[in-house]
């Protein structure tokens, strides 16, 4: 399973959620829903202006996780 960790970069960079917003030009309730909801999926493109106002790749926006246990 993969999760998004844009708000784990955003905090290891010292950049707010709302800041993110200006440079990346996505409105704030899209970053904060990325940023709040494990559920989120947010589109490509979206993940493309996030990396490219962090100067990262996609990519790195993501991390693999094991996946929850089975009940």
């Amino acid at each position: 399973m993969v999760r998004l960790k844009v708000k784990e970069i955003l905090a290891q960079r010292g950049i707010s959620m709302s800041k993110l917003s200006r440079m990346s030009d996505i409105s704030f309730s899209t970053i904060n829903r990325i940023c709040n909801d494990p559920t989120s999926t947010p589109t490509l493109h979206t993940l493309e202006q996030i990396a490219k106002a962090l100067g990262v790749r996609v990519s790195d926006l993501y991390e693999e996780v094991p996946d929850p246990p089975q009940e």
